[in-house]
């Protein structure tokens, strides 16, 4: 699929009111469904912080970043809980990747986000990318040759909410809240309480592409 065809596609999936390409912001379609709820969703991040602890044993050496928007308060309640656990700080931040897109002579300007690093930095440490949705995995692409040009961990992982998907590049997580079987005709919505002021995943429908009714 060419660079022009992938966004067009992106943005007749995707529909208009998202803070974020993937499909994640805080207006959802009037008919999306819920599928996790706040509940579901603590759970979910409780799990993952547990599977970090088991296969990095203890995660002495990990760093949380978390890609903007929303990966970043979800690796905050990451690190929280892992802190519960192993009571000791875990260094976490976040890594933005705009620059790094590979749509951004076609899609319309987008505002830069923050990349804010450790004190610990990254190099030699385990690093755990942390994001919302998993889709064609351009967005982890992206993230990687952010965190390249910032330093050298020892591993990256990477932590994900929901995984709809439709990949287009070989990138699989290492930790997974809900994977998700979705068409390219619906859209993941996920809202958190830091900036939308409750959590959820909502499974909605796209927005039609130009000509088609309804």
């Amino acid at each position: 699929m060419c660079a022009q065809s992938r966004a067009e596609r992106d943005s007749q999936v995707f529909g208009e009111g998202s803070a974020d390409p993937r499909g994640s912001g805080p207006r959802a379609a009037a008919t999306a469904r819920t599928v996790l709820d706040g509940p579901e969703i603590e759970r979910a991040l409780t799990r993952i912080a547990h599977e970090i602890l088991e296969r990095t044993k203890g995660g002495d050496d990990v760093t949380l970043l978390g890609i903007p928007s929303r990966g970043v308060p979800l690796a905050e309640r990451l690190a929280r809980r892992i802190e519960g656990v192993e009571g000791r700080t875990v260094p976490r931040g976040s890594l933005d990747i705009t620059m790094y897109r590979d749509d951004l002579r076609l899609a319309p300007a987008r505002a830069l986000g923050r990349t804010d690093v450790p004190p610990e930095g990254v190099d030699g440490r385990l690093v755990v990318l942390v994001d919302d949705v998993l889709f064609s995995g351009r967005t982890v692409r992206a993230a990687l040759d952010a965190l390249n040009d910032i330093g050298r961990p020892r591993a990256v992982q990477l932590a994900i909410l929901v995984d709809r998907g439709h990949r287009e590049l070989p990138v699989r997580a290492d930790y997974v809240g809900k994977n998700l079987p979705t068409s390219l005709r619906e859209t993941v919505t996920v809202q958190l309480s830091e900036p939308d002021g409750h959590d959820a995943v909502l499974l909605g429908p796209a927005k039609p592409r130009p000509g088609e009714e309804g």
